[in-house]
């Protein structure tokens, strides 16, 4: 049996942290050791923009123990990430190389979507427990230093995941200097919180019935473990209020031999703490479930999973593709069209595998940017690639990073568009030489799927796709006429050949 020591080193904004892991098929993620240490970058990130030299002094010293912990433990691999309180600061490609050439450590910055994803993933190590709350209606609330992360799942399919800038750090400092005044800090943070989530209430809870939540959080994490004794927790909303009112009725002073080392900062604790309350009392969660993990194990899992140590039981990828269709439907895009298109782009896509060169992941971005390129006719008819591309952009898909969404937005622009040359395709934009190849295959299979519904009446039926010398011959089912959709698919044709060196070709077999 293969066992793989790994190591995952977490960077947020107010403690480094590292678990040291045994991963193997037999046994699962197996927790060695869990090395943490105090560190407040939100701070300086989210009231400066930077991390300031001394503070950096002190990472890159954390990281240098951290290396020699990772080497007396024999790790054989590991993957350290940074969240917002480096990715929201001005200096952050400096930080990064001042820790690889301090530490050697290669420091990843995670979209917001992918530390989502994977403190997500975290929660789905614990299979069992998951995939059974999940069934029914489900929020996972995952309050961090800089943001929260709401996220909805009904029958085992996420409905919908939106990011409040509600973090606690980024909460404590802006009230710093009002908590000085108030002997009623947990009301002024309440009345700041408020508008929020009444917000997200009005737009994402109508008709919602939420039956669990699950909370997600380190200093949660420690408040109940401290208290319980027990790593994963679960209890009802009348245990929680009961809890609350414990903490909140009591001075910081007086709850440090109750609580221990997760005292040593409460301005951080009641942040937190109000906002899983505000939250239950405007969703009507019943069961609470705390399971007690962070992105570390988010981090373990993950890469247990790519190095096919292990098989989830959930279906993660569904879960991209679930939150993009959510997405369309609140644009009101016209379902069976992106069905119709759905199907004929993948089947162009895997008949064209050893073609085109892409792969599994590139399809999905294909798949994603089919299911969203026509939600820019919500807010204009004339502009609408434009519109589709900026709502992409503007739109937080839970699991892609923010390169990913920027090739598909791109792709989607130029479903319509013509297509630039790279000089002006990097204008302004963050992709690289292969990005915009990328994009440019996607955009081409995207163009030949989408103009053979160019009717949106799905005329198409049975359609058989196959590859024959340089040629990619459609064959379609049909008793209606096409003449519209071969009107308009040469132009298409033309762009895909250019890109393929393949011409996509219309065949109409009629139908008895």
């Amino acid at each position: 049996m293969q066992v793989i020591t790994f190591a995952s080193i977490e960077i947020s904004s107010y403690e480094v942290g590292m678990k040291i892991l045994e991963l193997s098929s037999k046994n699962g993620i197996k927790e060695i050791d869990y090395i943490r240490h105090g560190l407040e970058l939100g701070k300086d990130a989210y009231v400066h923009g930077e991390i300031g030299n001394e503070m950096l002094e002190e990472l890159c010293e954390i990281l240098e123990d951290f290396t020699r912990i990772m080497k007396g433990y024999q790790v054989e691999d590991y993957r350290a990430c940074a969240t917002s309180a480096i990715r929201d600061t001005r200096n952050c490609l400096l930080i990064l190389d001042k820790i690889r050439v301090r530490t050697g450590l290669e420091v990843e910055i995670l979209s917001n979507s992918e530390q989502r994803f994977l403190g997500y993933k975290s929660i789905a190590s614990n299979e069992e427990s998951f995939q059974k709350i999940i069934q029914k209606g489900t929020a996972i609330v995952d309050v961090g230093g800089g943001s929260i992360q709401i996220s909805l799942f009904d029958k085992d399919a996420l409905v919908s995941t939106q990011n409040l800038r509600l973090g606690i750090v980024r909460i404590r400092e802006r009230l710093a200097e009002i908590e000085q005044r108030t002997t009623h800090f947990d009301e002024i943070v309440e009345e700041m919180i408020n508008n929020e989530l009444n917000s997200y209430k009005r737009l994402y809870l109508k008709d919602r019935e939420i039956k669990h939540m699950i909370l997600v959080g380190d200093y949660i994490n420690q408040l109940i473990t401290r208290r319980r004794g027990e790593k994963s927790v679960s209890f009802t909303r009348e245990e929680y209020q009961k809890l609350y009112q414990e903490i909140a009725s009591r001075s910081p002073q007086e709850m440090v031999g109750r609580l221990g080392t997760v005292s040593d900062n409460m301005s951080l604790v009641m942040p937190a703490l109000i906002i899983y309350r505000r939250l239950i009392e405007e969703t009507g969660a019943e069961k609470l479930w705390i399971p007690g993990r962070n992105l570390c194990d988010g981090l373990a899992y993950d890469y247990a999973e790519r190095k096919k140590i292990f098989k989830s039981s959930h279906n993660f990828e569904n879960d991209i593709i679930e939150a993009a269709k959510n997405i369309a439907k609140r644009y009101q895009s016209n379902k069976t069209h992106l069905a119709g298109t759905e199907y004929l782009a993948l089947t162009i896509f895997d008949k064209m595998k050893r073609i085109h060169g892409m792969s599994r992941r590139e399809r999905l971005l294909l798949q994603i940017a089919v299911l969203l390129h026509d939600c820019g006719k919500y807010i204009s008819m004339n502009r609408t690639a434009q519109c589709s591309y900026e709502i992409v952009m503007s739109t937080e898909i839970i699991g892609l990073s923010h390169r990913e969404r920027e090739i598909i937005a791109n792709a989607i622009r130029f479903n319509t568009e013509e297509f630039v040359s790279f000089e002006e395709f990097s204008m302004g934009c963050s992709l690289d030489r292969n990005d915009y190849l990328l994009t440019a295959k996607i955009s081409a299979i995207l163009r030949v799927a989408n103009s053979m519904d160019r009717s949106h009446k799905q005329k198409f039926k049975n359609v058989k796709v196959t590859l024959k010398d340089r040629e990619l011959i459609v064959v379609v089912d049909t008793v209606e006429d096409i003449t519209l959709e071969q009107g308009l698919f040469s132009h298409k044709a033309d762009f895909f050949e250019s890109i393929f060196s393949i011409r996509p070709i219309i065949r109409q077999k009629r139908q008895v």
